[in-house]
């Protein structure tokens, strides 16, 4: 059976494992059902998550002029503590900035390849977790503005990492952290104006990851380059399909891609 359709980050269901879906416009694909299945992706093409056009995919799923267009691309999604909405100042789109930025957001850690520091909207946990790869996770604080998340993620970042190492990750070369105490550690370099959003009692929440093999030395696919790969569904952790020959495919960094699947 083959589908085509536009490449977009895959859906979850927090269940144990993660379920996983990838959803076109006219079908959805369940992910966990592939494993152990042989699978073909082929590059028909580029569709820019926002003008729908047929352009190089720039960055997050945009052509390059949309990118430095539309608030869905605007520095603030990477960088929070760049958020003006609170201000009423305007970036690109204030109605956008408020609708987005204007709601609580969490500060939480996340443990993937090492402990991290994140921000996420409230609405998207355990969303974010997951498509990280997590295996386990706590919310520290919760405030009502991106701003006010971004300032307390830029300070505790020079107590704790902010990046994922994608390597260990997938080889599942991961060691358990107690998190509440990570939590009390780093509660005395929250910033003044975030303190009082400090979550004071809860417990991580652990994921499982529907994974059969864990890759070595995972190689990542560059389906633009190579237009076509088949291989064994192996397992699926954050954003990525893991293959048995230790190929790797990060769906979300290919966002904008239309692509041909069949099912073997």
């Amino acid at each position: 059976m083959t589908y085509q359709g536009l490449l977009t980050k895959m859906e979850t269901e927090f269940l144990e494992p993660i379920n996983y879906y990838l959803v076109f416009k006219n079908d959805f694909i369940n992910m966990n059902q592939l494993l152990g299945k042989t699978i073909t992706m082929e590059f028909v093409k580029y569709e820019c998550l926002n003008c729908g056009l047929n352009k190089p995919i720039y960055r997050q799923g945009f052509c390059k002029s949309c990118f430095f267009d539309i608030p869905q691309a605007a520095d603030w999604i990477m960088r929070p503590e760049l958020s003006t909405a609170h201000l009423g100042k305007e970036d690109r789109d204030l109605e956008y900035e408020k609708k987005v930025q204007l709601q609580p957001h969490i500060v939480y850690l996340a443990n993937s390849s090492n402990v991290k520091v994140g921000v996420t909207r409230k609405s998207q946990v355990p969303t974010r977790w997951i498509d990280q790869g997590a295996h386990e996770a706590i919310e520290i604080v919760e405030v009502p503005n991106r701003y006010l998340a971004g300032v307390t993620e830029v300070a505790l970042k020079n107590y704790v990492g902010d990046k994922t190492n994608w390597r260990s990750m997938l080889k599942n070369d991961i060691k358990d952290e107690n998190l509440v105490e990570w939590r009390e550690k780093l509660k005395a370099y929250i910033p003044e104006e975030a303190k009082d959003y400090f979550i004071e009692s809860n417990t991580e929440t652990n994921l499982v990851f529907p994974v059969n093999k864990y890759p070595e030395k995972p190689k990542s696919l560059n389906l633009k380059k190579e237009h076509k790969y088949t291989g064994v569904l192996a397992g699926i952790k954050g954003q990525y399909l893991i293959f048995e020959d230790q190929t790797v495919f990060n769906v979300r960094s290919n966002e904008g891609l239309v692509v041909n699947i069949t099912v073997n």
